[in-house]
C-alpha cells in the first residue's frame, strides 16, 4: 500500500507503507489511521521527532557500520544494492514538514 503525504508547501512525498509506518509513529501519530493531519502547530513537535529519529538512526547505523560492512561485502549488499535505512527514508518527509512550518499549512495524508 502507498501512502501519499500532501502540503501545499512541498511536492508530494510517496512511500510504501511498511517505511511510512515507523515515521508516521515518529511522528507522534497512529501509523494504522488510513488518514491523518499534521497540523500547524503540531508541525515543531513533529519536526524534532524525525530530527531525533534520524539522529538515532545515524548513531545506530554507525555503531555497527564496521561489523556489518565487511559482511554486507560478501553477500553483494554494498554501494547502490545497498539497503535504504529509516533514516534515509526519513528525509524527504522531514523537509516537506520543514517547508510546511515556514509556510504554516499542514500535512496530510490518505486524503
Amino acid at each position: 500500500m502507498l501512502i501519499v503525504f500532501k502540503s501545499d508547501a512541498a511536492a508530494d512525498v510517496i512511500m510504501f507503507g511498511d517505511a511510512a509506518r515507523p515515521l508516521i509513529a515518529a511522528m507522534g501519530k497512529d501509523p494504522d489511521d488510513a488518514k491523518g493531519i499534521v497540523t500547524v502547530e503540531q508541525l515543531p513537535g513533529a519536526i524534532a521527532r524525525l530530527q531525533a529519529l534520524i539522529e538515532e538512526e545515524k548513531a545506530r547505523a554507525a555503531a555497527s557500520a564496521e561489523e556489518d560492512e565487511e559482511a554486507a561485502r560478501e553477500a553483494g549488499r554494498s554501494g547502490m544494492a545497498a539497503p535504504v535505512n529509516l533514516a534515509q527514508r526519513a528525509w524527504p518527509l522531514l523537509d516537506m514538514l520543514q517547508y510546511s512550518a515556514k509556510e504554516g499549512v499542514p500535512v496530510v495524508w490518505g486524503v
